[in-house]
C-alpha cells in the first residue's frame, strides 16, 4: 500500500518538503547538542528533566486517547467511529514515536538508549515504560496496516485481530499509568508525589488527544472532503467533555489538598506556578493562560447546543488542547523541580536549541502522521468508502 502515498496533489509534496526543512534544521542542531552535550539546554544539576521529557509525557497522553475510539466501537458496537478508528490507530503511531524520539535526544548520548535493552532492570519502572511504549507501537502499526488492507480488499480482517485490538485497549490505559508512576514514584518531589497522578494522567490524555485528532479531522475535511461522520463528531465531543470535566475535577483536588492540609512542601510548586518566586516568573502567564483556557474550553463544550455547533467547537478544542498541553507540557516539570528538596529555587526556561530539536521532533510526527493519513484516505477511495452517505452523516 505504499505507493499509494504517490498519488496526491502537489500541495502535499510542498508539505512534506517544508516537514524535511524544518527536520533538517533540527537534526543539525541536534548534532551541536550531541558533541556539546546537554548544557546548550537549560537543564542543570537541580533541573534534569526538561521541555524533552515534558513533551514525551504529553504524547503518551495523545497515543494512548486512541482507546477513545476502539474501545465504544468494539465493546459496545458503536458501529460509527469504526470509520475512523484507523486515523486514531496512526495517530497513536505517530504519537509513539515521537515519545521515543524525546527520550533519545533526551539522553545526550543516542546510544545511551541501548542501555535498557542490554542491561534490563524490572525493578526499574523506565524499563516497563519503554517495554510498554515499544508494545503499543507494534499494536497499532499491525492493527491499522492489517485492518487498512482488509478494507482496501473489501474483506473483513482476520479472526487473529481482535484479541489484538482488546489487547490493545488494555495497553492503552497501562503505557499512561506507568509514565504516571515515573512521576509519582520520586518521593523528593512534592508536586508530583500524589496517588491520584496516573489517574490525572488518563483523565488528561483522554480529553487532550481525542481534541487533537478531532481537529485533524476537521482540518482533513476540509482539504480533502473526508466526511468523519457527524453523529461520530458530536459523540467524540462528548467524550471530550467529561473527560476534560474529570482532568479540571482531578486538578482542584490537587489545589484543596494542596492549601486546606496547610503542607508547606504542596504549596510551594503551584504557589511558584501561578505567582513566582521574588518576582514573576516567566511560567506564570502561561499557567494563568491554562486555568482560563480551560474554563471557557469547558464553558463552550458543556452546553450541547455550543458543543454541536461546528463554528464554535474547532475554537473550543484548541483552547482544551492548550490549556492542557501548558498543563502537562511546561507545568508540570517546573512545579516539580521547583522548589528544589533543599528548598532552594532552580528557575527553568527551555534554550532555543532545545525548542528547535523539539520542534524537529514534532516534525518527525507530523511527517509520519501524514503519510499515514495519506495511505488510509486513497484506500478508502479504492475501497469505496471514502464518501458517506448523506443520512448517515446525520
Amino acid at each position: 500500500m505504499l505507493e499509494l502515498i504517490f498519488k496526491s496533489r502537489p500541495r502535499y509534496y510542498v508539505w512534506l518538503c517544508c516537514l524535511g526543512a524544518l527536520i533538517g534544521l533540527a537534526f543539525c542542531v541536534y548534532l551541536v547538542q550531541v558533541f556539546c552535550g546537554l548544557a546548550i539546554t537549560g537543564m542543570s544539576r537541580d533541573v534534569t528533566w526538561g521541555f524533552y521529557i515534558s513533551q514525551f509525557t504529553y504524547f503518551v497522553g495523545v497515543a494512548a486517547s486512541a482507546v477513545m475510539l476502539v474501545l465504544p466501537a468494539y465493546f459496545h458496537h458503536y458501529e460509527k467511529f469504526k470509520r475512523v478508528i484507523i486515523f486514531g490507530e496512526f495517530m497513536a503511531v505517530a504519537s509513539v514515536i515521537m515519545c521515543m524520539l524525546f527520550i533519545v535526544v533526551d539522553l545526550g548520548q543516542p546510544q545511551r538508549a541501548l542501555n535498557v535493552l542490554l542491561h534490563p532492570t524490572p525493578n526499574s519502572v523506565m524499563f516497563w515504560d519503554m517495554t510498554v511504549l515499544f508494545g503499543y507501537l507494534l499494536l497499532n502499526m499491525v492493527i491499522g496496516w492489517t485492518t487498512l488492507e482488509a478494507e482496501r480488499n473489501g474483506v473483513k480482517p482476520g479472526g487473529w485481530v481482535k484479541p489484538l485490538v482488546y489487547l490493545s485497549i488494555v495497553w492503552a490505559f497501562s503505557i499512561h499509568t506507568v509514565t504516571g508512576f515515573l512521576y509519582a514514584g520520586l518521593p523528593g518531589r512534592h508536586y508530583w508525589l500524589t496517588a491520584i497522578m496516573a489517574a490525572r494522567f488518563l483523565a488528561s490524555a483522554f480529553c487532550s488527544g481525542p481534541a487533537i485528532l478531532l481537529l485533524l479531522l476537521l482540518v482533513l475535511r476540509r482539504l480533502t472532503g473526508f466526511e468523519p461522520g457527524r453523529q461520530a463528531m458530536k459523540t467524540l465531543a462528548t467524550i471530550i467533555t467529561y473527560a476534560m470535566c474529570i482532568n479540571v475535577f482531578f486538578y482542584l483536588l490537587e489545589v484543596f489538598t494542596a492549601f486546606y492540609s496547610g503542607i508547606p512542601g504542596h504549596q510551594h510548586p503551584l504557589i511558584y506556578l501561578f505567582t513566582g518566586h521574588d518576582g514573576m516568573a516567566w511560567v506564570n502567564g502561561w499557567m494563568w493562560t491554562a486555568a482560563i483556557f480551560a474554563i471557557f474550553s469547558l464553558a463552550l463544550l458543556i452546553p450541547p447546543a455550543l458543543r454541536h455547533n461546528e463554528h464554535i467547537l474547532p475554537w473550543a478544542l484548541a483552547m482544551l488542547v492548550i490549556a492542557s498541553w501548558i498543563d502537562k507540557g511546561l507545568g508540570l516539570i517546573i512545579g516539580g523541580f521547583t522548589p528544589t528538596p533543599f528548598e532552594t529555587f532552580t528557575n527553568y526556561a527551555p534554550t532555543l536549541a532545545e525548542i528547535i530539536i523539539g520542534l524537529g521532533v514534532y516534525g518527525v510526527g507530523l511527517l509520519i502522521l501524514s503519510v499515514l493519513w495519506k495511505v488510509a484516505i486513497n484506500v478508502k477511495k479504492e475501497a469505496g468508502t471514502f464518501e458517506l452517505p448523506a443520512e448517515a452523516g446525520k
